[in-house]
């Protein structure tokens, strides 16, 4: 077998190669967008890569499709900056906001009113913004008189009081509130009253790639040619590793050749206080059940090109992680798109994504039925290509230019000339106009 080689991109690889044999779909396309879009400039708000998170690869990856499909409409990008971080943002980001600083805020606000925005499009998670549940926000949404739209990528059924508190308040200040799952629109409803009409489901976006057999590009990789088994992202625990490294023995059983690939750096915040403590836990696991031979890691960030090139080469996706209420996975809604056989536990985008026989849902912490449900895709080729087949073309509406051209419709219906407003402000707000210089 041939030993793992540094690995290009698909992109540059795939130029050089002929496979017209093991390419079974091409790329889905792009929605085009009403021309030219009503939209001339965007305040879009959250994290930004570098900064390794899920939020921050989800807001840079909005701020690309935008500018791709509505080329005409100026996004300003403000990115988060968390207590201690030290980011070399790209000259896309306009400007940086404080996490725990309140001045921040004010300042961006001010920054947004003198820009000529006519909407702030706030990507929302808690543990982002400072102040108690990220309260702290308000300094700035409070201080701009404009339309304000909101993505949520945590609706809480059972949020603590300040959760709820600012939930209440942002759902009552937004004129949009955006989630990817139809359970946290009924959760904005029963929970925090919003009203139906206010509330847009609109799925995770992700790349749009052609679908290549995972052997030819594990040939192209240079990686080992044998059945691979993947999950990747940020390292953590609730991520459910250990369930599938428990489930190993079970798999090589049925399919001796198996590999399981485990993708991604160790999240920062656990490093800072527990250091490599959880991953070195997760070795001695499979060291202890005999399968550390039949496991690959690679603990680092990837760019988004050599990511997808990782999950193309997998012939199977697994996702087991542990919280029920989980409403979004970009790691889950990436591995759809390139039409990968996904295992998952049915947290809730699981659950709604699959649940309607695209995918395979057990129960959560169950080895069991992880090893059934691996075994058995990994032991059948024929059933595992066609599934892999009819994924990937289920997929196509979730692709980066098509959540854009829907999120970009919902936008400019919150322009003034149209029938929806934002809702009237509540005593106290103010509007800043002195200027406050933005934290470096």
């Amino acid at each position: 077998m041939r030993k793992d080689r540094p690995m290009e991109s698909m992109q540059t690889l795939i130029s050089s190669a002929m496979l017209p044999p093991v390419l079974f779909g091409i790329g889905g396309g792009a929605t085009p967008l009403r021309s030219p879009s009503r939209l001339r400039r965007i305040a879009l708000i959250g994290n930004a890569l570098p900064r390794l998170c899920g939020l921050a690869t989800y807001t840079s990856h909005v701020f690309d499709a935008l500018r791709k499909a509505v080329p005409e409409i100026a996004i300003d990008h403000y990115a988060m900056i968390d207590p201690g971080g030290r980011y070399a943002f790209p000259p896309s980001v306009c400007a940086t906001i404080a996490q725990e600083e309140p001045a921040a805020y004010r300042a961006a606000a001010a920054r947004i009113a003198r820009s000529g925005a006519e909407i702030i499009w706030v990507q929302h998670e808690f543990g982002i913004y400072g102040g108690a549940a990220g309260e702290y926000l308000f300094d700035l949404i409070d201080a701009v008189d404009l339309p304000v739209a909101v993505t949520l990528h945590t609706v809480l059924d059972r949020p603590n009081e300040d959760q709820r508190r600012v939930m209440k308040r942002l759902s009552d200040c937004a004129s949009l509130l955006i989630v990817m799952a139809e359970r946290a629109r009924d959760i904005l409803i029963d929970t925090y009253g919003v009203q139906a009409r206010r509330i847009a489901v609109i799925p995770h976006g992700a790349p749009d790639r052609p679908q290549i057999a995972p052997a030819a590009m594990r040939h192209l990789l240079g990686q080992e040619d044998r059945k691979t088994i993947l999950t990747f992202g940020l390292l953590s625990p609730g991520k459910g590793l250990e369930t599938m490294i428990e489930a190993m023995p079970a798999i090589l059983e049925r399919c001796p050749e198996a590999l399981y690939r485990i993708v991604g750096a160790t999240h920062p915040h656990l490093v800072a206080h527990q250091g490599e403590a959880y991953r070195e836990s997760l070795l001695a696991l499979a060291e202890r059940l005999g399968v550390a031979p039949h496991l690959r890691w690679e603990p680092r960030f990837l760019e988004e090109d050599a990511l997808l090139d990782r999950i193309a080469a997998a012939d199977v996706y697994v996702t087991p992680y542990g919280n029920p209420a989980q409403i979004t996975s970009g790691t889950l809604a990436y591995a759809f798109a390139l039409g990968k056989p996904i295992v998952s536990t049915p947290y809730v985008h699981a659950a709604e994504l699959l649940g309607s026989g695209l995918g395979r849902l057990v129960d959560f912490g169950n080895i069991e039925a992880t090893a059934e449900a691996v075994g058995s895709w990994l032991a059948d080729d024929g059933e595992r290509e066609a599934f892999a087949a009819r994924a990937w073309h289920a997929a196509r509406p979730t692709i980066w230019p098509r959540m854009s051209a829907r999120s970009v419709a919902r936008l400019e219906d919150l322009l003034p000339s149209s029938a929806m407003r934002r809702p009237e402000r509540r005593a106290g707000s103010y509007i800043v106009h002195e200027r406050i210089a933005l934290h470096p």
